[in-house]
């Protein structure tokens, strides 16, 4: 942090990014978020290449929709694979990760000095230290949603925090990870500067849930009511977020579109509870394996999940805001 300092400027931009996330959660703004980008961050040219496309078409639907950047730099893995760029920058198994720190910290800042606001998973309960000051939003992952270590951490994190349901499909541990970070914590961490210490926080309540499907999608207007249900019977907020991937989209890219307009329709008709959506996207749409020979990797291409192309998502995040421009004041008034 002290060999890449920013401005007041950059830290005053991502509060106001927070805040405003903040204020859909609260419903004083009626607006949707959006967290959009690849599925994760391997190469830094690609994805401030990207970040520009974003930046721009953000402006342009910027009254309906809060649009913030997906740059996950930690990946979570049932058996084995790329554990993300912090972890590996050099996509090599060298696990560099004191540089996979100093790239990450770096591209969170040109994003903010470009004014586009940053989502990750909070994945390591050490790296947020490193790079929390530069996020606007943070999620939880369905592998980790039941961690007592995850829901301490997310107790005192800085930024609405989204759990994801457990991969099966089933909301009640994501309910209960809500229960959870709203309240006080007393843990052990690890402080600026690189000491362990006890952490007490105040408790998180900004959190939420992002419904990502599981054996089936549970983005229907039927899922999202037997949500809104099982929140209301825990005393939580309705406010429910859609992963158009994983298993919404039943693992094809292709499907996400599909479970984006779906749901902007939802809204469309009325629903209150959903507040935001997130879609896996990169310049070119599909994935590519990860090889020893990086030289043949194809720009703009993930290299884990499957992402659908810039021209799809602008065209979606285009048709949205026209659809959502008529109902954006009700919503906050409502």
């Amino acid at each position: 942090m002290r060999e890449q300092p920013f401005d007041e400027s950059v830290l005053e931009f991502v509060r106001k990014s927070r805040s405003e996330v903040e204020s859909i959660l609260d419903r004083k703004d009626g607006r949707l978020f959006v967290v959009v980008g690849p599925c994760s961050i391997h190469d830094i040219a690609s994805a401030k290449d990207y970040a520009t496309k974003l930046k721009s078409l953000s402006d342009e639907v910027s009254e309906t929709l809060c649009v913030l950047m997906r740059v996950y730099f930690e990946k979570p893995r049932t058996t084995v694979g790329w554990k993300g760029l912090i972890n590996d920058p050099d996509l090599d198994d060298s696990f560099n990760v004191r540089k996979g720190l100093v790239t990450a910290r770096q591209l969170l800042i040109d994003l903010a000095q470009i004014r586009l606001p940053a989502a990750t998973e909070a994945l390591d309960p050490i790296s947020p230290q490193y790079i929390g000051d530069l996020i606007a939003w943070s999620a939880i992952g369905a592998r980790t949603t039941e961690s007592q270590t995850h829901r301490e951490m997310a107790s005192g994190l800085s930024t609405p925090v989204g759990f994801k349901n457990s991969t099966d499909g089933k909301v009640d541990v994501a309910i209960n990870a809500l229960r959870s970070v709203a309240k006080q914590h007393h843990f052990l961490g690890m402080t600026g500067n690189g000491r362990t210490a006890v952490f007490h926080t105040r408790g998180n309540r900004y959190g939420h849930i992002v419904l990502r499907g599981g054996f089936t999608p549970n983005y229907s207007p039927e899922c999202v009511a037997e949500c809104e249900r099982a929140l209301a019977s825990a005393g939580l907020p309705l406010n429910i977020m859609i992963d158009c991937s994983h298993g919404n989209s039943g693992k094809d890219y292709r499907r996400q579109p599909e479970v984006f307009r779906s749901v902007i329709d939802q809204v469309v008709s009325g629903s209150s509870s959903i507040v935001g959506l997130m879609l896996e996207s990169h310049i070119e749409e599909g994935s590519q394996n990860l090889t020893e020979d990086l030289s043949i990797l194809r720009y703009g291409v993930s290299i884990t999940d499957a992402c659908i192309g810039w021209q799809t998502t602008e065209q979606l995040l285009l048709d949205a805001h026209k659809k959502l421009l008529p109902i954006v004041g009700k919503r906050q008034s409502a």
